[in-house]
C-alpha cells in the first residue's frame, strides 16, 4: 500500500511540475499594451587597439561614431586629432565631444571584411591603430511556424500521460496487493 502512494504522489508531482497555469487578468485588472523593445539589432561596430590608445567606431549605415581612450584607464582623449582609413581610403572625421568622434562616408560599406587604419596625435603622444570591420548581411530572423509547435504545447498532454501511466501503476500494484491477501501473504 505504501509503494502504492508514494507512485501516486510521484505522479501528481510530475504532472503539477509540468503544467504551468496561465495568469489571465481579469476585466479592468490589465496594464494596457506591452511596451515596445528598446534593443534593436546591434550596430556593426569595431575596435583598433594599441598600448596608448583604443578607438571604437558604430557604424549605421553611412555614418560612423568613434570614441577614443586611453588604453590604460579608459578615458576619453583630450584634444586628439584623427585620421581614418577604411579599405586605404581617408575618411573625413570631425570631432563632436571629448573623445568622440563623426565621419560620413560618401556611401554605405558593403558586406566583407574592411581594414581600418587610424593615425591618433594627442599632445606628445602619437599612435597608428589597425583593426578590422566585419560586415555581415542582416539575416533576418524568421519565425516559422510550419516547424510545428514547440514543448511548451505539449505540457498538458505530457502531464496527462505521466498521471495515466501512475494511475496504471497505482492499479496494478493494487490488485497485486490483493492477490497477495487473498492468497493468504504467501508469494
Amino acid at each position: 500500500m505504501k509503494a502504492s502512494l508514494t507512485l501516486a504522489a510521484w505522479s501528481l508531482a510530475a504532472v503539477l511540475a509540468g503544467v504551468t497555469p496561465q495568469a489571465l487578468a481579469g476585466e479592468g485588472h490589465d496594464h494596457g499594451d506591452a511596451p515596445a523593445p528598446v534593443a534593436g539589432p546591434m550596430l556593426p561596430r569595431f575596435t583598433a587597439v594599441s598600448e596608448l590608445f583604443e578607438l571604437v567606431g558604430v557604424v549605421d549605415g553611412k555614418h560612423i561614431t568613434l570614441y577614443l581612450d586611453r588604453f590604460a584607464d579608459n578615458s576619453p582623449v583630450k584634444d586628439a586629432t584623427l585620421e581614418l582609413q577604411l579599405d586605404g581610403k581617408a575618411i573625413s572625421v570631425e570631432p563632436h565631444a571629448e573623445g568622440e568622434f563623426e565621419a560620413t562616408l560618401q556611401e554605405a560599406l558593403k558586406p566583407g571584411v574592411v581594414s581600418v587604419t587610424a593615425t591618433v596625435v594627442a599632445g606628445q603622444d602619437a599612435d597608428l591603430l589597425a583593426g578590422e570591420l566585419d560586415l555581415h548581411e542582416q539575416a533576418a530572423e524568421v519565425h516559422d511556424e510550419s516547424a510545428g509547435p514547440g514543448l511548451q504545447s505539449y505540457a498538458g498532454w505530457l502531464g496527462a500521460g505521466v498521471l495515466v501511466i501512475g494511475l496504471v501503476g497505482w492499479a496494478a500494484l493494487r490488485k497485486g496487493n490483493a492477490r497477495n491477501r487473498s492468497a493468504g501473504g504467501v508469494a
